[in-house]
């Protein structure tokens, strides 16, 4: 039996119910989410900068300096590797879901667990598309609406952290994501179309705004 065996349909907590119907379904890029969320680059840049300014500090001492070198850059690839295993397992253990009437949010790798969020609570969606054309979509809640941070990590928008913005994250073709989201808000008949605007960049920080019903 596997780790979802028991879900009806993957990654939803119970069937659908009669007239709901599954717009889109995706998971993590897990490279996407190690460079994006992980922040690998920003991690490895850091053991470089240490390994750079400890040979700097023992030109004295060529010996000493490679033996200290070599230890923190033991240290920098296992670091990364976990980060980039960790990554590995969120995109394994993840599945977003947009319905005609809400979006879910399945995650958890030790424990797994269900997120929902309908179309209701959503006041505005944005979306920041990659180069790779990879992409993060952000909800933010009405105003009177909370969620943890803590509860959503990594699925959050990072450093919203008094008003948390579940995120799917580095997902594939976020820009056509974004599109269908924008038409799921503008037709449920709980949500203004005025109310959702979805910013999709063309490339990495530079894009556009697109209406909702576009």
């Amino acid at each position: 039996m596997n780790e979802h065996d028991y879900e009806p349909i993957p990654g939803l907590p119970a069937p659908l119910p009669e007239g709901e119907t599954i717009l889109w379904q995706g998971a993590p890029r897990w490279e996407s989410f190690a460079r994006r969320a992980m922040r690998v680059r920003l991690v490895a840049g850091y053991f470089v900068a240490l390994a750079v300014w400890g040979i700097a500090g023992r030109l004295s001492s060529p010996a000493e300096g490679v033996v200290s070198t070599l230890r923190l850059g033991a240290l920098g690839v296992a670091a990364i590797a976990l980060l980039v295993l960790f990554a590995w397992l969120v995109a394994r253990t993840t599945l977003y879901t947009i319905t005609t009437r809400r979006v879910i949010i399945r995650f958890g790798i030790a424990l797994p667990i269900t997120i929902q969020i309908p179309f209701r609570m959503i006041g505005a969606a944005g979306v920041h598309v990659w180069a790779d054309g990879t992409g993060d979509i952000a909800l933010s809640l009405l105003a009177d609406q909370r969620i943890a941070y803590l509860v959503m990590w990594p699925h959050t928008r990072p450093w919203k952290l008094a008003k948390a913005q579940p995120s799917l994250r580095a997902i594939s073709d976020a820009a056509s994501v974004a599109t269908t989201l924008g038409r799921a808000l503008a037709a449920s008949a709980s949500q203004s179309a005025k109310a959702v605007s979805i910013p999709v960049p063309a490339t990495a920080g530079a894009g556009n705004p697109v209406p909702a019903a576009a």
